[in-house]
This record gives structure tokens, C-alpha cells and sequence, in this order.
């Protein structure tokens, strides 16, 4: 028998997701199939009896959003939120904005599966002259962070999202599953999947290989050390999930009129 239960959920598809381009911290709201996945995880999440105490979301947009449309179908929508930076996309340094599928016709499909997936490669950093930077750095939902902007990251690799997870996680999060509230985590892709790594002892190599698809809600069932006591499952009609995970792992793959 689980002593806590913990929901992750990566936000609804983006207006970047459909382009297939880096989104990382540039703000996106849902597309309207994202909106529809927000929904869909709202009535699929109250269908299956769950009642959230807290949700946690990151400062961007899309996160925000697909919370808000979850708690609304789930007729929740009073259940306190709180957002912070540390579940922010990973930060994807010079790529940002740029098309997944061009990146692997010039790069390779290998190169860019390591800038998606691999835990401690770096991208290049973004720099001051790069197109999205001033929409960035200029942004006031930083200066409300725990962090001086000067310190905010300029790219991150997997391990450097974890790093900066932690602290939230431990002081955050933790204190309040602890207490016996039933948690939603909406998040982005890389932040969730920092999160499974931490949680589950999931390692550098194996990492690579886990895809979270949009909108798809993930349970997590834990002993009383916070111990996972199976693997993660998500929750929905499995054969489309397995589609959304293709559908998630080709955008980095050269499109076949272009091979």
C-alpha cells in the first residue's frame, strides 16, 4: 500500500511543440490540442477519484495553463497553486527557437538526440545576441525569483535542471507529500523527467531512453522514505500514449521527405 501518491504531468502541447521547435524559456500558451490535452487529463484524473491538496507548476505559461484547465475539469479549481522557475524547461542555451527536424538534416539525428536526451551535455549557451534573449532576461517573472537574473542559467544539461530542482523538491515539495496532501506537478518535459531520474535512481544511460509525452498524467507511488514502490505508470488508454512517446521521440529525427 502506497503511503503517498504524487501526480507529474508535462503541460499540454505548446504553440512551439507543433512547430517542433526548442521552446525551453521562451513563453508559449497551449495550442488548441494542447488545450484539449489539459482537458482530457482534467476528466480523466477526476474519473479516476483523484482529489489534489497542491499543485506545483513552473513560471511559464504553458505549465500555468494546463494546471488551471486540470483543476477546472476536475471542478478544483480552489486548490492552491504555487509556481516557481526551478520547474522551468530545461534551458536550452542557443538552440531555442530553432526546428528539431532542421537541426538533425544539418547535425545528425544522433547530435540532437544527445542535446534532447543525454544527461550532462550541454548545449551552447545563449548570448546577448541571440534573437529571444532580451524576451528572456527582460521578463519580470524573473525578478521574482529566489535567484539574482545574473545567475539564472544560460543552457543547462539534464543534470544541471536536477541541480537546480533539488532544493525545491527537498524544501518545497517534500515537507508537503510528508504532510499528507495528494500533489500535481505540472511541468515541462525535462524537469519531470529530472524529477523520475531523482526519484526513481533512474541512471545517466537508461534517462536517455524515457520519453513523457504531453498532457498525459504519470502516477507515483512511494513508501514512507519516499521509496518508489514500482515503476512510474501512466495513466490513460496505453496504445495512444505509446503513439504520443513516437509522436514526442520523432521530432527529432529527419522528416522523410528530407533523408
Amino acid at each position: 500500500m502506497a503511503k503517498y501518491k504524487l501526480v507529474l504531468l508535462r503541460h499540454g502541447e505548446g504553440a512551439w511543440n507543433k512547430e517542433n521547435r526548442f521552446c525551453s524559456w521562451v513563453d508559449q500558451k497551449l495550442s488548441s490540442d494542447g488545450i484539449k490535452e489539459a482537458q482530457n487529463c482534467g476528466r480523466q484524473l477526476k474519473a479516476l477519484g483523484f482529489e489534489f491538496d497542491l499543485v506545483f507548476t513552473s513560471v511559464l505559461s504553458r505549465s500555468i495553463q494546463t494546471a488551471w484547465l486540470v483543476l477546472e475539469e476536475m471542478g478544483q479549481e480552489w486548490v492552491p497553486i504555487q509556481s516557481s522557475w526551478r520547474l522551468n524547461e530545461r534551458h536550452y542555451g542557443a538552440l531555442i527557437g530553432l526546428n528539431r527536424a532542421e537541426m538533425a538534416l544539418n547535425h545528425g539525428e544522433e547530435q540532437v538526440k544527445i542535446w534532447r536526451r543525454s544527461y550532462d551535455v550541454t548545449p551552447p549557451p545563449i548570448t546577448e545576441s541571440h534573437p529571444y534573449y532580451e524576451e528572456i532576461y527582460n521578463d519580470r517573472r524573473y525578478k521574482c525569483s529566489d535567484v539574482s537574473q545574473d545567475n539564472l542559467p544560460k543552457a543547462e544539461s539534464l543534470k544541471d535542471v536536477l541541480d537546480r530542482l533539488l532544493p525545491y523538491w527537498n524544501e518545497k515539495i517534500v515537507p508537503e507529500l510528508k504532510s499528507g496532501k495528494m500533489i500535481l506537478i505540472s511541468a515541462h518535459g525535462n524537469s519531470s523527467r529530472a524529477l523520475l531520474k531523482h526519484v526513481e535512481g533512474i541512471s545517466d544511460e537508461d534517462i536517455m531512453n524515457v520519453t513523457l509525452p504531453t498532457g498525459v498524467p504519470i502516477l507515483l507511488e512511494l513508501d514512507e522514505n519516499l521509496q518508489p514502490l514500482g515503476p512510474h505508470q501512466f495513466l490513460g488508454d496505453q496504445e495512444a500514449i505509446q503513439a504520443a512517446i513516437k509522436k514526442v521521440e520523432d521530432q527529432g529525427k529527419v522528416k522523410s521527405a528530407e533523408k
